[in-house]
């Protein structure tokens, strides 16, 4: 099959301004520099990653221990699947809106970059109104720093690795420290995006913490209406919090709080049932049945308000009442042996536990654990992470198989990953590089499972037998797709190397980082620090921008640093002129630029060293061999060295250091199709390194992406023939 370019198409269109409705709800908060969100900028996305399950099927797959294995698959076995996959889609997909080519009509989407450009993404290519299901689990601006630990691989890989701390912006975890004014216009505006993509019968389900749950709850009021709350939901995720012990004057904080709003008046609501209490049970179901065994409780068949409430009003052997049921009903229930008497002739109606739906679901939730100890090794190393279960309630509630979900913090990928176990459409985000490596690797092994079932189900029905699946009832829901795509908007990786850079610059010339300012990076000393994308050198658009900015700050009058890798003539001259206005003691917002690459004392910038590979890609016969030779992290290195101390960490296997390696035998040089994963299930299991798989044909690019434990990439590509 013919591979695609790189064209327009694949990066998602051209740049698009998507209007937003203002919020009319009430209450209205009020905070300092808020801002309504009118208009935002739909900027290009870029396919980057495919994965289709069901290719990776027609391949061979990565060893179980060092042992390359095939999946051997009967050409019927493999057409059922592809059949059964292709109407899935087709069913699940039919309704949704008319898309962009840029977007694909089949399989989960998964973006890397800022939310906000996101969801405007989203709305300029035919979601408007399309998400049925929101949940979002923000960072809480709770002064938590939520840091990854990264360990390497291998069965005495117990160096730990630290990620970097949150910035807006940034590749990294969140880190809750910013200024609350900025926290509540983030969250303002993201929240008014996600109205416009909420179907009219959607709902919302946003997860907070007591911190500022009331403020988020007034931003809700204003964005959905007050008209539009439905509950506020009470999460018990601990028995205990460790910062109360002796001395402290508060009470543990063990509770997180759900709050679910609709958009219009007709939503999807679910009732969910809990299992009935002991106590209950042994309360009320304290009869037994004696022929049956079937323990039951007596249930008044009175009818409740008596007749001015409308119960019918007769006479039952010899009693004359208003009863909850019709004459014939009664009847009913009498031939079936459903009611029992009391010495005096009053009916009761016998309930069977067994046939009990259990207690309707109200808005204390305590019976979810949240995933710590033992259950946190399997995990994905994110401290912030929510079990399955509490995901998965929340869409058995909200939404019915084929329809799509959204989260926009996406972390560790527990919503994608349960929509694609329930048999949900689903659209993912993170701004964290290693949140998207997190949730791909995730939702293979997910989706792997599936097509396994698929597989078995296939079998059983070529043969009549489908052991332990009584009806359509009791079958799981449909996968929506059997693969995923990973798109990354506004060119980002081009943002995440800026990011890093001002780290490293500001540590090097020895400025304070700012997180609550959206604007300067820094002060240094007296001065504001601004530090100019290095993917260009300073010009007078940078500077006039500056000024925009400073004119926005009236009172601010600190003097200003430039921090850039390089400086146009043309800007030279205007700093120049703008400082020639600002002399004497009183002068105000002096600049002045530090240039990275010529300045005396700051010229040896410290430069990031990426990570580098030798790989080894030949043809042999009819397959093409792929073997790793070497593999070496700078990054993870250095780390080490830090946290060791005077002990320098020793690496003996290149592979600790790796998370995953994936392979593309035709690679286009624009989207990177994944034929072969090699992801090891366990923290103690390594990559395989070497590699066999069939020839495509002809002359071909083979390209394979190895990602580190920090989540960097390399990527090495030869052309084989």
């Amino acid at each position: 099959m013919a591979r695609k370019t790189k064209s327009a198409a694949a990066k998602g269109g051209e740049t698009k301004r998507v209007k937003i409705a203002a919020a009319k709800g009430r209450p209205m908060l009020t905070w300092v520099g808020k801002r309504p969100l009118s208009q935002v900028t739909a900027f290009p996305a870029q396919l980057v990653e495919r994965h289709d399950a069901l290719t990776l099927l027609g391949l061979q797959t990565a060893r179980i221990d060092d042992v390359k294995r095939e999946f051997d698959l009967q050409q019927h076995r493999r057409q059922v699947l592809r059949d059964l996959g292709s109407q899935w889609n087709r069913d699940c997909w039919k309704d949704q809106p008319t898309l962009s080519p840029a977007v694909p009509e089949q399989g989960g989407l998964l973006f890397h970059g800022d939310n906000k450009d996101v969801l405007a993404f989203l709305l300029a290519h035919g979601f408007r109104r399309a998400v049925n299901l929101i949940y979002i689990d923000p960072p809480f601006d709770s002064g938590a720093d939520y840091v990854r630990k990264v360990s390497l691989r291998g069965a005495k890989g117990t160096a730990k690795v630290d990620g970097e701390g949150y910035t807006l912006g940034e590749q990294i975890q969140y880190t809750d420290i910013w200024a609350n004014d900025n926290y509540l216009q983030f969250m303002y505006e993201r929240l008014l995006l996600l109205r416009e993509l909420l179907a009219t019968d959607g709902t919302v389900w946003l997860h907070c913490d007591p911190s500022r749950g009331h403020y988020l709850k007034c931003l809700m009021d204003e964005v959905f209406g007050s008209d539009g709350f439905i509950n506020q939901v009470v999460w018990k995720r601990s028995d205990a919090h460790s910062d109360v012990g002796q001395g402290a004057k508060h009470f543990g904080t063990v509770h997180d709080m759900l709050l679910a709003y609709r958009k219009g008046d007709v939503y999807c609501w679910n009732e969910v049932y809990t299992p009935l209490p002991q106590s209950t049970i042994e309360k009320w179901y304290r009869h037994v049945d004696e022929e049956s065994g079937r323990r039951y409780n007596k249930a008044d068949v009175t009818g409740p308000g008596g007749a001015i409430k409308g119960n019918p009003v007769y006479e039952w052997k010899g009693i004359t009442r208003a009863w909850r049921y019709s004459k014939e009903t009664m009847e009913r229930l009498d031939r079936e042996g459903r009611l029992i008497y009391t010495s005096s002739g009053m009916p009761y109606q016998k309930r069977y536990l067994d046939e009990s739906k259990g207690v309707p679901l109200q808005d204390w939730w305590d019976d979810i654990a949240m995933i710590r100890g033992i259950q946190r090794r399997n995990s994905s190393a994110y401290p912030t992470e929510k079990p399955d279960a509490l995901v998965a309630r929340i869409m058995q509630v909200s939404s019915n198989p084929g329809d799509l979900i959204l989260d926009c913090f996406l972390g560790s990928g527990t919503t994608a990953a349960v929509a694609q176990q329930l048999g949900r459409r689903w659209i993912g985000c993170d701004i964290n590089h290693g949140a998207i490596q997190t949730t791909a690797k995730r939702l293979r092994g997910v989706i792997d499972g599936q097509i396994q079932d698929a597989l078995q189900a296939a079998e059983g029905a070529r043969q009549g037998n489908l052991p332990g699946l009584a009806d359509d009832a009791e079958r799981p829901p449909k996968p929506a797709q059997f693969g995923f795509t990973v798109w990354r908007v506004n060119d980002y990786d081009l943002q995440i190397q800026h990011n890093e850079a001002v780290q490293l610059a500001c540590q090097h010339i020895g400025v304070e980082r700012t997180r609550a300012d959206s604007y300067f990076d820094g002060t240094r000393g007296k001065n504001l620090v601004k530090v100019v994308p290095f993917n260009h050198p300073l010009t007078p658009l940078d500077l006039e921008e500056l000024k925009r900015e400073l004119d926005a700050r009236p009172e601010e009058d600190r003097p200003v640093t430039l921090v850039c890798l390089g400086m146009e003539l043309a800007a030279k001259a205007w700093i120049d002129d703008w400082n020639r206005l600002r002399k004497g003691r009183g002068a105000v917002n002096k600049i002045d630029a530090i240039e990275l690459r010529t300045d005396a004392k700051y010229g040896r910038f410290i430069r990031h060293e990426p990570a580098r590979a030798k790989v080894k890609i030949a043809r042999a016969n009819d397959a093409v061999t792929i073997e790793v030779t070497d593999f070496i992290s700078p990054t993870i290195v250095e780390r080490l060295k830090q946290q060791a101390g005077l002990l320098s960490p020793k690496i003996a296997d290149w592979r600790a250091m790796v998370d995953c390696l994936m392979i593309d035998v035709a690679y286009d040089g624009a989207v990177f199709d994944a034929v072969l994963a090699d992801v090891p299930e366990r923290k103690a299991d390594l990559v395989a390194g070497k590699y066999e798989i069939p020839f495509p044909g002809g002359k071909t690019t083979v390209a394979v992406k190895i990602v580190d434990m920090l989540g960097e990439e390399v990527l090495v590509v030869r052309e084989v023939g």
